[in-house]
């Protein structure tokens, strides 16, 4: 994995992209787009980027949406159909005409709305841990998370500006750590995560960025008048552990793709919200036989 890097595109007033590149970009070979999770980075595909087969099968290409890693717009507020408005032209921009994308949590829905604006140029979405609908009574009702109950102390507590000198409190990350992977996460990953997340979110910009990023999780819209749009495959990954999306949802909204080539759900034993990284031989391997089965 190389370092993170940053790309200029026009959306929004002009804005500079976070992005990872797995090595140099083989024509001969698929790009395979990542997009991470909420307040994470490109960091969190890791385990991908360090995958010699998924390597071998695909280009890996980590975007960064808007309010996430190194990205910055020119305008101040985004949202997530502006992010996939910005990877599509980060494609553009690195002379990329195809692409699958796969997509952890928001990622996720980035991913399919990627496919939706852009059906030519997305050949698969791979949804991880994720869900199509708002944060809505149905999908609590299938046993999925309260976003709102979670997103709203957020958005109040950083509704007023601060110093430059401000950080991330670090009870925010272990908040999405543990809704990431579970209350255990080890020393190690907890660490790294406090570290990324205070180096990124600090001063005033960092405070509105994670606000607007938060206000974004929680009142996002649902996505089901649109999935009939889809027609590339699908294969979606939902772990059993997940503490935010229920298997039971996506049973549901996998069967509401009606005009995918194909869609798919690979229930994944054990399984976290941050599928890649809590089970990446699984979602390695998923990814690695849907890149070579719809190149």
């Amino acid at each position: 994995m190389s370092t993170a890097h940053t790309i200029s595109v026009p959306h929004l007033g002009t804005s500079s992209i976070g992005y990872a590149l797995g090595g140099r970009l083989e024509a001969s070979r698929p790009t395979l787009v990542m997009i991470n999770s909420f307040s994470t980075s490109v960091e969190l595909y890791r385990p991908q980027f360090d995958d010699e087969e998924l390597n071998e099968t695909a280009n890996l290409l980590a975007i960064e949406p808007y309010g996430h890693g190194c990205t910055r717009a020119g305008y101040e507020d985004f949202t997530y159909w502006d992010s996939a408005v910005a990877a599509l032209q980060v494609l553009e921009a690195l002379d990329i005409s195809q692409a699958f994308v796969l997509g952890t949590s928001q990622g996720g829905w980035i991913a399919v709305r990627m496919a939706m604006l852009a059906p030519a140029v997305v050949r698969g979405v791979i949804p991880l841990g994720t869900s199509m609908d708002a944060e809505s009574p149905r999908s609590r009702e299938l046993g999925c998370w309260d976003g709102v109950a979670f997103c709203t102390p957020a958005i109040d507590a950083l509704a007023a500006p601060v110093d430059d000198d401000w950080v991330v409190d670090t009870d925010f990350v272990d908040a999405v750590l543990e809704a990431g992977f579970d209350a255990d996460v080890d020393a190690d990953t907890r660490a790294f995560w406090h570290s990324a997340h205070q180096q990124n979110y600090t001063g005033d910009d960092g405070r509105r960025r994670l606000r607007t990023s938060s206000v974004n999780l929680r009142d996002r819209d649902g996505l089901h008048g649109r999935l009939d749009g889809v027609r590339c495959p699908v294969r979606w990954l939902q772990g059993t552990a997940d503490q935010v999306y229920s298997v039971a949802n996506a049973e549901d909204e996998i069967g509401r793709f009606v005009n995918a080539h194909a869609a798919e759900l690979q229930v994944v034993e054990g399984g976290q919200h941050f599928l890649s990284a809590s089970h990446p031989a699984e979602v390695n391997a998923a990814a690695t036989e849907f890149l070579r089965r719809w190149s």
